[in-house]
């Protein structure tokens, strides 16, 4: 099983992986389906269908759509750009992807919420047509976006999740069990065996850049997070809260006032600038997802700015590491909330967030595994319920608390010998059952919870 460093951090664009980057991904390879057909279209319908109807306003899956089909992607997202194209799209009616002809879709009648039963895939379904002249239905493809902007059509679905077609890599580990005996009999750290596995797939300048490139759009997240103020859009009217803190914090310095806990709010104050930015459709890296994206970053940055003996130099053996554990819990479980609540969201990014934490501090693998798992234990059966359908409550205080229970879970690892009760593909396999028995409510619907228990107009 193979799942790179860069699927799990993917740069992308706010409030949602799941809800926003997906549909948009989608909406893409649809576009490249219909640059391959022998015949040519002139209109484009969409549907939308459980989760993503249910939520989708407030994770603006209609405008992930719209923009998709007119040629936008995640990673090269432009908001400005965006703005002036949507508004032209519901003047013109009409969409002028790269490589196509300009194609008829109204989006007050092309796009549809609908409110049925969800499509039987996933709970985040997405149906894209298109049409000939006359409006009939000539093409037609069935999306699901998986959690963390993975989208897989409803062929490749049935083929078997996230099946690897790739060459072989050294160290194909399944579960953290075979993890730590490949550890064991090679002699690696977890990050040094993902690393080969992914020059088996990326040349290292490829790679090396690349993790660079994440942590620069992580960082510059949180440095804007911490300078912006205002109201998030949504119309929950919800302040920004993270520049504030910031400055009072920076403002305590050296004076002998603050007591030892305060070192939290640093914390807190990363993830929330990070989420702030998500909720406001800025630029993020997915970590795993877009409503869990400042877990990861504000633990790096906790790490920088407050241990001593840190150095940017380990930022790429933090990252390869999160990426290996993240990776055992998609494969063995979930990150979407859509599908197991908020534990697969925050609680994954909270041991993975755990176990880069352990590892750039000196933790053997099995205390970085130790880390993980106690992280991921501690969030498990938390639900995906926030208000509006908005990633602003309870989503954006959430991340700040699941870095501070990431480094409480690395800190608690190093100091024992990794010699544990709960292994974690127990807690992975426990997350992965708590989900499928958890109600529908509470995920990602916003139809039980505070969704429903807090004023949302």
């Amino acid at each position: 099983m193979f799942l790179s460093v860069f699927d799990m951090f993917k740069v992308g664009v706010g409030p949602s992986s799941s809800h926003t980057m997906g549909p948009m991904v989608a909406a893409a390879r649809f576009l490249d389906h219909l640059r391959a057909q022998p015949f040519s279209v002139s209109g484009l319908k969409a549907s939308l269908h459980g989760s993503l109807a249910f939520t989708g306003v407030g994770h603006a899956s209609d405008r992930a759509v719209i923009l998709g089909l007119a040629g936008f992607v995640p990673d090269t997202y432009d908001a400005d750009r965006a703005e002036t194209e949507l508004e032209r799209i519901r003047e013109e009616g009409d969409v002028a992807p790269p490589g196509l002809p300009r194609l008829r879709f109204l989006p007050h009648d092309d796009l549809v919420f609908d409110f049925g039963p969800a499509l039987p895939g996933h709970a985040n379904g997405l149906i894209l047509r298109g049409t000939d002249a006359q409006g009939d239905v000539i093409t037609s493809v069935t999306y699901y976006s998986i959690g963390g902007g993975f989208v897989l059509t409803e062929a490749e679905l049935a083929q078997g999740r996230d099946v690897d077609t790739g060459p072989p890599v050294p160290y194909p580990f399944r579960s953290a069990a075979e993890m730590l005996d490949m550890a064991t009999r090679s002699g690696k750290t977890i990050a040094q065996m993902k690393r080969a596995n992914e020059l088996s797939r990326h040349p290292a300048a490829h790679l090396d850049a690349g993790l660079a490139r994440i942590w620069e759009v992580m960082n510059g997240c949180i440095e804007r997070g911490l300078t912006a103020t205002g109201i998030l859009p949504g119309g929950l009217k919800v302040r920004r809260r993270a520049k504030g803190i910031w400055d009072a914090l920076q403002r305590e310095r050296g004076m002998n006032l603050t007591a030892p806990h305060t070192i939290n709010d640093y914390m807190s104050t990363y993830a929330m600038a990070v989420n702030e930015e998500n909720a406001a459709g800025g630029q993020v890296v997915t970590a795993p997802t877009n409503g869990a994206a400042g877990v990861v970053p504000a633990t790096i940055r906790y790490w920088l700015d407050h241990v001593p003996g840190a150095t940017p130099a380990r930022i790429p053996d933090f990252l390869l590491t999160a990426a290996a554990i993240g990776g055992l819990i998609k494969f063995n479980a979930s990150i979407s909330g859509a599908e197991c609540g908020c534990q697969a969201e925050v609680g994954s990014a909270a041991a993975m967030a755990a176990a880069g934490l352990c590892a750039v501090m000196g933790g053997t693998p099995e205390q970085v595994e130790n880390a993980a798992e106690i992280a991921l234990e501690h969030h498990l059966g938390m639900t995906c319920d926030p208000v509006r359908g908005l990633v602003q409550v309870p989503c954006i205080e959430r991340n700040g608390l699941g870095a501070i229970k990431a480094v409480s879970a690395a800190s608690l690892s190093l100091r024992g010998d990794g010699t544990h009760l709960v292994p974690l593909d127990a807690a992975i396999e426990t997350m992965r059952q708590t989900g499928a028995d958890m109600s529908e409510k509470y995920k990602e619907t916003a139809l039980g919870g505070l969704a429903v228990n807090v004023p949302n107009c």
